[in-house]
């Protein structure tokens, strides 16, 4: 079938609205209709090439919507289900995911190289094919998708709402659930509030910490971490530091989580200058792709126990933690219409990660 895509040809370049062929799905696939999908920063990251992907490619990789075909031995949806598609497919066999680290799935390991599982497309454009970001592709209509991929959620849900679920929200909140293991009565600070931020503010807070600290420096983004439960808020490290040594009595806090559009070697060191002994720093934001070295104390990470945690998908569990998240928004736990700013057709997607690199929004989102 022809559907419409955004399609990103080279590094550097800009999202091209492309009419492309779609095919069928395979065995142990879907096609889905998109209803919405978020505008991550993890797309930036190919154009910018932190990111290492093979182009062309369909970006996308946050989305919901209807399942409306499915391929050769698929049962664990049908046709007319809604669904959230994540990043990364769950195979529920390898020895990650029996293990309950279903982020870690292998079948995730080419996630960002194009093809699908079985290596073929079922993009195709230009004479070329065509890959789908995370084996995804969601700047699209249509799409075909992992049955792995996909969770089914409760009819109903607005789609547009769940669509955030996919990546920023289950990443954020499980960054401070999970990766962070934050509970009640700790400190935590969030370091960058866009997509991913916003919601490790809303998980420290939902974990029950008696001070959320939120650093970044546009006053909107300060704002709106405030609104999503954040404390205190402040500009730069430096102001978060007195902040939290302050309030925490100089104890300092339990972890500090790196949610900035792209991490860097030097965020180490300063983030780990807000935890106190024992504290955790987790790095949620994806770091330059050739960038081997990072800044930090090995003295103080031993004598005070301090540790650095990476944190993918926010260590979460698609198909277990998704739809709890969705009914946590039911139950008024969880805030997800306030994260989205602003809302895009598929052609001003180049619009809106420009209004994201400008630092107009939290959450850009396409509805189609």
């Amino acid at each position: 079938m022809k559907t419409t895509a955004a399609v990103l040809w080279e590094q550097g370049g800009k999202w091209e609205i492309e009419e492309v062929e779609l095919d069928p799905p395979n065995a142990g696939e879907v096609m889905v209709e998109l209803a919405a999908s978020g505008l991550c920063h993890s797309d930036e990251h190919m154009i910018t090439g932190d990111l290492p992907v093979s182009y062309p490619m369909v970006g996308g990789h946050e989305g919901a919507g209807r399942v409306i075909e499915i391929g050769p031995g698929v049962t664990d949806v049908e046709v007319g289900d809604p669904v959230v598609m994540t990043f990364l497919p769950s195979c529920g066999r390898c020895s990650y995911c029996v293990r309950g680290y279903t982020s870690l799935c292998d079948d995730g390991a080419g996630a960002t190289l194009g093809p699908q599982l079985d290596g073929t497309y079922r993009f195709h454009a230009r004479g070329e094919d065509i890959g789908q970001m995370c084996l995804l592709g969601t700047f699209a209509k249509h799409t075909v998708v992992p049955v792995k991929s996909v969770v089914k959620i409760d009819e109903g849900f607005p789609l547009h709402l769940a669509a955030l679920v996919g990546c920023g929200v289950t990443t954020g909140f499980g960054s401070s659930v999970r990766t962070a293991e934050l509970r009640a009565g700790d400190t935590a600070v969030v370091i960058g509030i866009g997509g991913i931020g916003a919601n490790a503010v809303q998980g420290a807070k939902i974990a029950g910490c008696r001070y959320v600290v939120a650093v970044d420096p546009v006053a909107f983004k300060r704002e709106k971490a405030l609104e999503l439960g954040a404390t205190h808020v402040a500009a730069s490290i430096d102001e978060a530091w007195n902040t939290v040594s302050e309030i925490t009595r100089g104890q300092l806090a339990e972890a500090a989580i790196i949610t900035t559009g792209v991490a860097e070697g030097s965020d180490l060191q300063s983030a780990l200058q807000l935890v106190g002994k024992k504290g955790r720093v987790v790095v949620t934001a994806l770091g330059h792709a050739t960038e081997e070295t990072a800044s930090l104390s090995l003295l103080e990470l031993t004598l005070y126990e301090k540790q650095v945690r990476g944190a993918l998908f926010g260590s979460s569990n698609g198909q277990h933690d998704v739809p709890r998240l969705l009914e946590m928004y039911n139950l008024g736990q969880l805030k997800l219409d306030e994260l989205i700013t602003r809302e895009y057709s598929l052609d001003e997607v180049n619009q809106g990660y420009e209004d994201m690199r400008q630092g107009r929004n939290i959450r850009g989102l396409i509805r189609y």
